[in-house]
């Protein structure tokens, strides 16, 4: 399981739902300080939390989307078009320059929590 131990964290955390309501490799959506999320478990217990909008189709979908993986990269596919997000940095796999954008999820005290503002994809600025 993920967990985050920061304690001096000013953010405002959304609790989404108990860590088990959340099945592997199963993603669900959340409203998350007005932005809509798409949170993910993956089979080995960690979480992900990505921009629920596919950047392709402009649609709200990514949580509907197929989880698996690429190498080591745990990843998305949108269910519309299919191509392939990593989770953990939000990177298209497959066009380059594109990207959703990465929340911080954290598991506490049995509750799958999402911050409230996005982070920047890597390498963007």
């Amino acid at each position: 399981m993920t967990l985050d131990t920061t304690i001096n964290d000013d953010v405002r955390w959304t609790t989404v739902c108990a860590y088990p309501r959340l099945e592997p490799e199963r993603g669900v959506a959340a409203l998350v300080d007005g932005e809509q999320v798409a949170v993910f478990r993956t089979y080995d217990g960690r979480l992900f939390a990505i921009g629920q909008q596919d950047p392709i189709s402009r649609a709200f979908v990514m949580a509907r989307g197929i989880v698996g993986s690429r190498g080591e990269a745990p990843t998305v596919a949108s269910p519309l078009h299919k191509q392939v997000y990593d989770l953990r940095t939000g990177h298209c796999l497959d066009v380059p320059g594109v990207a959703v954008p990465v929340y911080r999820v954290r598991c506490r005290d049995g509750l799958v929590e999402v911050a409230p503002r996005p982070q920047p994809a890597a390498g963007d600025s």
